[in-house]
C-alpha cells in the first residue's frame, strides 16, 4: 500500500480553496492529505494577477485574522498595493495588490510543505468513498482508495472543464491542463443537483511589444500597506499598471466574430460572471457607450507577461488580435496566449449547511467555485472555513459560523446556503447589511480572538490586537480629556472652509469634524509627545480616527438594520412594477419583476438583492 494509514480529511483540488482548507485543517491537528493533478501548479493565479479590490479586500483581511494565510503571502509576493475607494467612507475602503504570479504560488507551496500534518499526493479523484451515506476518502484516477473521516472537495474550474476559443472548444480545467471526471457523475448519482457555469478570460501578451506612450500609467500607492495583521514585509518598490481605452475601430472588429462567438452562436449556455462580462458582451450590452477600459497588469517583477485586464473573450483568436492591436498602446503587441471561455460544473450551494458540510452525506464540504462563486477570495474563504470544519467536526468541537453581522465570510456563505446562485456568485460590499461594522481595517479586531479559541490564531495574533484596541480607546481618552483652545486649531479650521471654535472645547468633537484630521491634532505638541512616548503606530491611530469620526454612522447603521428586521415580514402588492424603480438596481429590478416575492423578508433572500435595493422597496411602500 502506498498510504501507510487513514487520513482525518482529505482536500481534493490545489486551487485558493483547496490550500486554505489544507492548510486550516493540518493546522488544526488533524492528518490532511492534498490530493491534486498536479503539484506544480499549487495555488495558481488562473485568471489575474491580483488579490483583493472591493469587498474582496475586506475577505482577505478576514482569512488573515482567522489565521489563514492568503493576506501573508500576498503581502510576500506583491508588487503593487493600492488602497481603493479612499475618497469614501472607511466601510468602502478596499484594499487591492498586484502579484508576482510565479512567486505567489511558489510561496503557497513553500508554505504548506512546512506544515507537519500536512501530506501531498498528484493524482486526479474521479469518485468518491460513501459508506452509509456518509463521506469515507476517496477513490483515483490511479486505481488509488484513500480512506479518511472527511472530504473537502475544491474542484474549481476543472469538472468537465470545456474550453472555448471561437468555434475551437477543447476538454480543459484552465490552458494547458486536463479536466476531472467522474465526480459530478458520482455526486449525481448520489442524488446531488449540479449545473454549468461559466467564466473568461483575457489574452496574455508580450509586455516588449506594448507602447506606454499611449497609455496612463496607474502606480501603486505613495505609502503602500498591506494585508496581513502580522509582521509580513513592508513593499518598499513598486510596479505600475497601465489604462488605455477601447474605440469604436475595436468595437467594430469584435462585432466581426460575433457569428463565430460561442456566447451568441448558441455553443455556450451555460451562465457566465454578471460583473466580470467579456469584451463581446461588454459591447453587446452596452452598445451606447463608445469606449471601455483596458488595463495593461504585469504578471510579476522580472517576467514580461501582461495580463489585460478588461479584455476577457472567447472570441476566435484572428478576432482577438485584430481588435486588441486597434486599441491605443497595442499596435504592435505580440500575444502569448489568447483569451478563452471555461465552462464548467457545481453543485447547487443551497444544498450545504452554513458548515459548508453538504446535507446528502455527512462528512462532505464543498468549497469555491464547485459552489458557484467567482474570484480567488471567494474561493479562499469557503476553502478556510471548510477546513476548520471539517477539522473541528472530526475532534468533537463545535462547529465555527461566522454571522453576517460579523464577516463578509458570513454574507458570503449565508447568500449561498440560502439564496442560491445561478450565475458566479462575486463578493460586493453592497450585499452585507451591516458594512460599516465589516471594514477592512476591523477584521483583526472581529475574528482573531475566534480564530484563537479554536487554536487557528496565535497568541502573538492576539496580543498584537489586545495592545491596538487598548492603545487606540487610550488615545480616545486622552482627546476626551484634554482641550483644545480656538489659536491652536483656528488657523487649520479656516483654511479648509471650516467654522472656528469661538471658545476652548475638548478635542474629541473638534476630531470628528469633517474638515479636520486626527493628523492636525498630532502637529499639537503635547499630542505629538503623548503619541511619541507611547509609540503608536498607523494602524493605531487610524483605527482611533476612525472610531471617534464614524461612531454617529455606525449607530445609525445599527438602527436602521434593527428597523429592517422589524420590517422583514411585510407584504408586498402584488402589482408593483419593480421596472419603474429607477434609483434600484438593473439585476434586482429583472429579479423581483421574475420572482415576484409576496415579503420583504423573500425579497432580501433573492440572490443579487442588495440592502439599497430593499430600501428602495420600502420608500416605495411608505415604510
Amino acid at each position: 500500500m502506498i498510504f501507510q494509514s487513514e487520513y482525518d480529511v482529505i482536500v481534493v483540488g490545489g486551487g485558493h480553496a483547496g490550500a486554505e482548507a489544507a492548510a486550516a485543517a493540518a493546522n488544526l491537528g488533524v492528518k490532511t492529505l492534498l490530493v491534486t493533478m498536479n503539484l506544480q501548479n499549487i495555488a495558481q493565479m488562473s485568471c489575474n494577477p491580483a488579490m483583493g479590490g472591493i469587498a474582496k479586500g475586506q475577505i482577505v483581511r478576514e482569512i488573515d485574522a482567522l489565521g489563514g494565510y492568503s493576506g501573508i503571502i500576498t503581502d510576500k509576493t506583491m508588487i503593487q498595493f493600492k488602497m481603493l475607494n479612499q475618497s469614501k467612507g472607511p466601510a468602502m475602503w478596499s484594499p487591492r495588490a498586484q502579484s508576482d504570479r510565479m512567486r505567489f504560488a511558489e510561496e503557497w507551496r513553500l508554505t504548506l510543505e512546512g506544515i507537519p500534518m500536512l501530506d501531498f499526493f498528484q493524482d486526479m479523484v474521479n469518485s468518491l468513498i460513501i459508506e452509509n451515506g456518509k463521506a469515507c476518502g476517496v477513490r483515483t484516477a490511479m486505481g488509488m482508495s484513500i480512506r479518511s473521516k472527511a472530504v473537502i472537495l475544491t474542484n474549481g474550474t476543472f469538472l468537465n472543464g470545456l474550453i472555448h476559443i471561437g468555434e475551437k472548444q477543447f476538454g480543459g480545467g484552465r490552458m494547458g491542463e486536463s479536466a476531472a471526471f467522474g465526480i459530478t457523475e458520482h455526486m449525481i448519482d448520489l442524488g446531488f443537483t449540479s449545473g454549468r457555469m461559466k467564466t473568461g478570460t483575457p489574452p496574455r501578451v508580450d509586455g516588449r511589444s506594448i507602447d506606454y506612450s499611449k497609455m496612463i500609467e496607474q502606480p501603486g500607492d505613495e505609502n503602500p500597506s498591506k494585508f496581513s495583521y502580522t509582521e509580513t514585509p513592508k513593499l518598499i518598490h513598486q510596479r505600475s499598471c497601465w489604462i488605455t481605452y477601447t474605440n469604436q475601430e475595436v468595437h467594430d472588429l469584435l462585432r466581426e466574430g460575433f457569428d463565430r462567438s460561442p456566447m451568441f452562436n448558441g455553443t455556450i449556455q451555460s451562465t457566465g460572471p454578471r460583473y466580470c462580462p467579456s469584451i463581446e458582451d461588454k459591447i453587446n450590452r452596452f452598445a451606447e457607450k463608445d469606449r471601455h477600459q483596458i488595463f495593461a497588469e504585469p504578471e510579476g517583477w522580472n517576467t514580461v507577461e501582461y495580463y489585460i485586464n478588461g479584455f476577457s473573450t472567447s472570441l476566435p483568436d484572428d478576432v482577438q488580435a485584430k481588435a486588441l492591436r486597434s486599441v491605443p498602446g497595442f499596435e504592435n503587441v505580440k500575444i502569448f496566449r489568447p483569451g478563452y471561455a471555461i465552462e464548467y460544473d457545481y453543485f447547487a450551494p443551497t444544498q450545504l449547511k452554513h458548515t459548508l458540510e453538504t446535507k446528502p452525506v455527512e462528512g462532505l464540504y464543498c468549497a469555491g467555485q464547485i459552489n458557484g462563486t467567482t474570484g480567488y477570495e471567494e474561493a479562499a474563504a469557503q476553502g478556510l472555513m471548510a477546513g476548520i470544519n471539517a477539522a473541528l467536526k472530526i475532534k468533537e468541537q463545535e462547529p465555527l459560523i461566522l454571522q453576517r453581522n460579523e464577516a463578509y465570510i458570513g454574507v458570503l456563505i449565508d447568500d449561498l446556503i440560502t439564496k442560491g446562485t445561478e450565475e458566479p456568485y462575486r463578493m460586493f460590499t453592497s450585499r452585507a447589511e451591516y458594512r460599516i461594522l465589516l471594514r477592512q481595517d476591523n477584521a483583526d479586531e472581529r475574528l482573531t480572538l475566534k480564530g484563537h479559541a479554536i487554536g487557528l490564531a496565535s497568541n502573538e495574533r492576539l496580543k498584537r490586537v489586545e495592545e491596538k484596541y487598548s492603545k487606540a480607546e487610550a488615545l480616545r481618552v486622552y482627546f476626551e480629556e484634554h482641550s483644545i483652545k480656538p489659536e491652536e486649531i483656528n488657523p487649520v479650521i479656516e483654511s479648509r472652509g471650516g467654522t472656528p471654535l469661538k471658545q476652548a472645547n475638548k478635542m474629541l468633537p473638534v476630531i470628528a469634524r469633517p474638515e479636520l484630521k486626527l493628523a492636525d491634532m498630532i502637529q499639537l505638541e503635547r499630542v505629538k509627545t503623548f503619541v511619541e512616548e507611547n509609540q503608536y503606530d498607523q494602524e493605531e491611530l487610524e483605527q482611533t480616527e476612525i472610531q471617534i469620526k464614524y461612531k454617529g454612522y455606525i449607530k445609525k447603521e445599527q438602527n436602521n438594520a434593527d428597523k429592517l428586521i422589524r420590517l422583514e415580514n411585510l407584504k408586498i402588492p402584488d402589482h408593483i412594477d419593480y421596472h419603474s424603480f429607477g434609483s434600484m438596481s438593473i439585476e434586482a429590478r429583472q429579479k423581483l419583476s421574475s420572482v415576484r416575492p409576496s415579503t420583504v423578508a423573500q425579497a432580501s433572500r433573492i440572490s443579487g438583492i442588495s440592502p439599497a435595493d430593499i430600501s428602495v422597496l420600502l420608500i416605495y411602500m411608505g415604510r
